[in-house]
């Protein structure tokens, strides 16, 4: 049993729009050093409950905190805790890729921000678009940009939706290897993805959210969105 405090708290959650419920209630509890999965079909509010979790949308009932304080995209302690790459291009389009990278850096107090900026350049294979802009990259190419400013900073709680869209299988095989590092190095992790390949690779267990919510093992989800 984990005595620590969880970083992630998940109550009752119910999630949907203008009052409808998507899907819940969601109960869930993420540790430091954990990837939690989040699976299920298309439209069954995966991505919806990944954003209500990270407040960017109201909850219909129930609630979420994180170190135990409740979720508000607002707060600064929020923010400094929560790093999130959901699939928007949310991009200055006159900023390159690596004004980019080191807005986020040094933003959010990186202690060497050229150099973790170089890092993750190198990682996602930016280094030669360095100088670009946004609108003159692929859409790989942006997936991987938000990727990196998603890790560029310090954070203790990573919330994914789907980050292996767009990217080629030895570049989707490297981020599994990097977010599995990020847990062990005492991050937690909220995972959603239609990859079992990811899901198996690196979550520790997995919500599956279909007609009621049930927690399995990752490599049972991994099955069963893998014979969907």
């Amino acid at each position: 049993m984990n005595t620590a405090a969880p970083v992630l708290e998940v109550e009752n959650l119910v999630v949907g729009y203008a009052g409808t419920p998507v899907c819940g209630p969601i109960r869930a509890q993420l540790y430091a050093g954990q990837i939690l999965g989040v699976v299920g079909f298309n439209g069954a509010g995966k991505s919806t409950a990944a954003r209500t979790i990270a407040g960017k949308q109201q909850p219909i009932g129930g609630k979420s905190k994180v170190h135990g304080l409740p979720v508000n995209e607002d707060s600064i302690p929020f923010r400094r805790q929560v790093s999130t790459v959901f699939d928007e291009d949310i991009f200055f389009p006159s900023l390159t890729v690596r004004e980019h990278l080191l807005l986020v850096a040094r933003g959010h107090g990186v202690a060497d921000p050229e150099g973790g900026v170089d890092a993750e350049l190198e990682f996602f294979a930016l280094t030669s678009r360095s100088d670009a802009v946004p609108g003159a990259l692929s859409s790989g190419q942006r997936r991987r940009l938000m990727l990196a400013a998603g890790l560029v900073r310090p954070s203790s709680l990573l919330i994914l939706d789907e980050p292996e869209q767009r990217l080629d299988p030895v570049m989707r095989w490297r981020v599994a290897q990097r977010l599995r590092s990020y847990a062990d190095a005492g991050g937690g992790v909220l995972l959603v993805t239609h990859d079992p390949d990811v899901l198996e690779s690196t979550a520790d267990s997995c919500l599956l959210i279909d007609e009621e919510v049930r927690v399995l093992t990752a490599e049972q989800a991994a099955k069963d969105i893998a014979g969907r």
